[in-house]
């Protein structure tokens, strides 16, 4: 049996492939910006922003949802996003200088460890962050350390992958075409905290206070199957790496079958996806 990755191996790993895919996000931006704004909406109300906070975001990746954060606090509040990769960040510059925000800023990070002074902030947001972690619960515990007393943060994760076709299909899909290892439970990886109450146990731990666990339930939909699978090709760093695997012939077929999969999701002439995110809100005990 091959010995687990290090820690440091997971993130490296991980920071490689958010790199490789930043360019398919800034392709796909106005899309997500369209069909997902709803949750940033959802996650800087869980964290309570208001004008003039100082606010830090967890792996903002292209900007979410450290962008709208930085509209809602105004110029007298500042938003810090971090994340691992720095092409992701790149985007997520851009998009802050056209939309005239001078009250962001981004630097590159492990959200584990980061050096920054307890206490420093009075709200904290992550999108689809946390899972991904190899340490989550130490993650938990930076975020109630970086917390000021009296501060909220809220977290989006992806709930069970039944309850998300549009990113669990790909997956079923490549295993009909070739074999693939069962992935370990507790690895880092996009439904690690699907279960209730996983990731509301290590906020609790973390010493915080006033946990909500709320499964979330909302669609996003597509023009057609072919671009439902175009955007997957470019931006699910996951599934390019399982794709990688395959002989021409394979992609090909995976390609079929996915297209096919989606088509059962159309509803008038789109495609339109349900989808379950769990948004975990705390607050640090003043």
């Amino acid at each position: 049996m091959a010995p687990q990755p290090s820690a440091q191996q997971v993130i490296e790993g991980q920071r490689q492939d958010w790199n490789r895919v930043a360019g398919g996000w800034e392709k796909w931006d106005r899309f997500f910006d369209e069909q997902m704004a709803f949750l940033n909406h959802r996650l800087v109300a869980d964290a309570r922003l208001r004008a003039g906070m100082k606010v830090l975001d967890l792996g903002s990746g292209t900007g979410y949802p450290a962008l709208l954060g930085a509209q809602t606090v105004g110029p007298s509040g500042t938003v810090l996003g971090v994340d691992l990769a720095e092409h992701m960040l790149a985007v997520a510059g851009r998009k802050a200088t056209r939309l005239g925000l001078h009250n962001v800023s981004f630097k590159t990070g492990d959200v584990t460890a980061l050096p920054l002074e307890a206490n420093s902030f009075d709200a904290i947001t992550s999108r689809f962050c946390l899972m991904f972690l190899p340490e989550i619960p130490k993650a938990a515990v930076e975020i109630a350390r970086l917390l000021k007393p009296g501060g909220w943060v809220a977290a989006a994760v992806w709930s069970a992958p039944e309850k998300n076709p549009s990113i669990g299909l790909s997956m079923e899909v490549i295993k009909q075409v070739v074999e693939l290892p069962t992935p370990d439970p507790t690895a880092p990886g996009i439904f690690r905290l699907a279960k209730p109450g996983d990731l509301e146990g290590l906020m609790q731990q973390a010493g915080l206070a006033d946990v909500t666990d709320q499964e979330f339930l909302a669609e996003w939909s597509y023009a057609s199957a072919e671009e439902y699978f175009t955007s997957l090709m470019e931006i699910a760093a996951p599934v390019q790496n399982l794709m990688v695997r395959l002989s021409d012939t394979q992609k090909q077929d995976v390609k079929q079958r996915i297209t096919q999969a989606a088509s059962n999701f159309r509803r008038g002439d789109r495609i339109t996806f349900p989808i379950a995110v769990r948004i975990v809100a705390a607050r640090k005990p003043r």
